[in-house]
């Protein structure tokens, strides 16, 4: 079976998560060895993200997020991809390998870019965000989860959600047709 190419170098956090790319895609990774980020692993990957470009690809947990945080301070028009912890654990444990060989490649097309101007605008304004119950609803929480895993992007807290959401320049065509989504799996798990 034909595994799908990557161009871009994957960055994850270790070797069982490079195991678990190298199944799924055929990709060069770069590993981070953890969330403390040497000054010589972020010249790695600012070299790559200059020639091929970089697609970063961290656990769906804390330690990922810095991470992410981390090379995203630095490195210019980094690519994201991101899996929902449901996708990327065991009983105990949350990372990428962990995940299946299909949620990887699937995780893998729908590659986010992060926008560094300040002339794009954010898809919903503060009050259509809190007027479609991403903040204050007693469901809010779960709500972003789904609206987050149909739009294949990590979750947040509410305020760093509506940020991401900017960041990644998600169309609001793409975020009414999340919510639409996300509210019709709330109203079936009823």
């Amino acid at each position: 079976m034909d595994k799908p190419k990557i161009y871009e170098v994957i960055v994850v956090e270790g070797h069982n998560d490079t195991q678990a790319i190298k199944q799924a895609v055929e990709a060069d990774t770069i590993e981070t060895r953890g969330s403390a980020l040497d000054e010589s692993t972020m010249r790695d990957i600012e070299v790559a993200s200059k020639t091929r470009g970089v697609i970063i690809f961290t656990d769906p947990d804390q330690a990922g997020d810095r991470i992410r945080r981390l090379i995203s301070e630095q490195i210019p028009n980094v690519k994201h991809a991101f899996l929902p912890q449901r996708l990327a654990r065991t009983d105990k444990k949350v990372g990428i390998e962990h995940a299946n060989r299909i949620d990887i490649q699937q995780a893998l097309t729908k590659v986010k870019t992060e926008v560094t101007s300040t002339d794009v605008s954010p898809p919903l304004t503060w009050e259509e965000y809190i007027s479609c119950g991403f903040t204050g609803a007693n469901d809010s929480k779960i709500f972003r989860e789904r609206v987050a895993e149909v739009l294949g992007i990590g979750y947040n807290n509410s305020k760093n959600f509506y940020r991401k959401l900017h960041v990644l320049q998600i169309s609001r065509a793409e975020m009414m047709k999340a919510i639409e989504q996300a509210r019709k799996g709330l109203h079936d798990d009823i």
